[in-house]
Parts: structure tokens; C-alpha cells; sequence
């Protein structure tokens, strides 16, 4: 008697084992294991909203230099004090002088480099973006315009026009006070700060992670693709 013969084995064909992942090894397959970093968008809620603090904290007091620089830089206006029917009245020395829209034009353009450097440094210590950050940039820059601004007028010349008359004489010119009467100049500051701190995040801020590719369609041991269970 000869013994039965029995068919050979089929080709090993490794596709058809690379075809089908191990579980929870493949991230193009449902159930797969994600990377430890997955889903974390930045260093938590409670992290951002303690930095935000602290951006509007340095921005305010960084309207102090603003003031400082307004007060410097800015042209002084001059007046002239007199005596007119008993009373002192007081005139510009320069009727068509400029110096009152140039304190203004001084404080935005100051306004706009602070905005634009504090952006700048809040972006070079996160390197991201994010709302947190954002809205603390324009609520500091706001409030450090408001203290260059009060800043300003205390350092400034004395607002008693009448009381520096008389000090400086009848007929003598003296500078007027530091006022900022276009008050739309408080925005300078937030605007170029936020408009800074986009631009920069577009341009170097950290980018979204690329998706994962998808796997393909497994296979049967013949290399027909796999039809699923009914």
C-alpha cells in the first residue's frame, strides 16, 4: 500500500500577515494606540490663564517707559499769560503751532513700538498662540496706555495755565500742559500688540501635527482584498 498523497502547503505570502496588525499597533486601525501627545493642545487651561496674568501684569507696568518717553519726547506747547481787564487770560504763543497734535502723534507712535516689542517678547517666551495669551496682550496694553497717559500729564507741565502765568511773568512764554486729546491713541498700543503676536505666530509659531496616513484595506492569504463580516 502507498500512503495517500496530501496536497503541499500554499506558498507563505507575508502580505497576507502584514495585512493584519497586531491589536493596538497600527495608527491607520480603529483601536489603535495614539502617541503619548495626542490631544494636548498646549500646557492646560489653568497654566495659560496664570501666564495671561502675568502678561498683563508686565505690560501695564511697562506703560510706565511709554510714559516716561511721552514726557520726554513729546513737544511742548507754548503760552503766553497777561493781564486783560483785571484778570489773567492766557493765549497761545503760536497760533498755528502744532505741538498739541504732535503730543498726540508722540504717544501713538510710542504706543504702536511698545505694542509691537511686547508682542514680540510675549511671543519669544511661549512661542505659541492662543486666546489667553491674546486677550491678555490687549487688556495690558489698554491699562499701560492709561498709565503712560496719567503718567504723562503728572510729570508733564503744571495744568494750571493761570498758575504758571503768574509765575512766569506777564507777557512771558511758558510751556502749557501735556494733554493727549485724541484719545483714540489709547488703542495704539493693544492694536500693534495683537497684530504683532499673529503675524508672528503665523509665521513661526509651532504647526498642526500632520495626519496619520491610512492603512490599507486588509487581504486575504490569495491577495483578494478582505470582504467584512456579514
Amino acid at each position: 500500500m502507498t500512503a495517500p498523497l496530501t496536497p503541499p502547503p500554499p506558498p507563505h505570502d507575508p502580505s497576507a500577515h502584514e495585512a493584519w496588525p497586531p491589536p493596538g499597533g497600527h495608527p491607520g486601525y480603529p483601536g489603535a494606540a495614539a502617541p503619548a501627545s495626542y490631544g494636548q493642545d498646549g500646557p492646560g487651561m489653568k497654566t495659560e490663564l496664570r501666564e495671561a496674568a502675568v502678561v498683563t501684569v508686565a505690560v501695564t507696568v511697562a506703560g510706565l517707559v511709554l510714559g516716561l518717553l511721552w514726557v520726554w519726547l513729546a513737544p511742548r506747547l507754548p503760552l503766553v499769560g497777561g493781564v486783560l481787564d483785571g484778570r489773567w487770560v492766557v493765549y497761545p504763543a503760536d497760533a498755528e503751532g502744532e505741538q498739541a497734535a504732535g503730543a498726540d502723534g508722540t504717544f501713538t507712535l510710542l504706543a504702536l513700538a511698545c505694542g509691537a516689542l511686547s508682542a514680540l517678547a510675549v511671543f519669544l517666551w511661549r512661542r505659541r498662540g492662543g486666546v489667553p495669551l491674546i486677550v491678555a496682550l490687549a487688556v495690558g496694553g489698554f491699562l499701560a496706555s492709561l498709565v503712560a497717559w496719567r503718567l504723562g500729564i503728572w510729570l508733564g507741565p503744571a495744568q494750571d495755565v493761570i498758575a504758571s502765568a503768574k509765575a512766569a511773568g506777564q507777557g512771558k512764554t511758558f510751556s502749557g500742559p501735556l494733554k493727549l486729546t485724541a484719545k483714540g491713541a489709547w488703542l495704539a498700543w493693544p492694536v500693534a500688540a495683537l497684530l504683532v503676536h499673529l503675524a508672528l505666530t503665523a509665521l513661526f509659531g509651532p504647526r498642526d501635527p500632520e495626519p496619520y496616513p491610512q492603512a490599507p484595506p486588509p487581504k486575504t492569504p490569495d491577495g483578494d482584498p478582505a470582504q467584512p463580516a456579514e
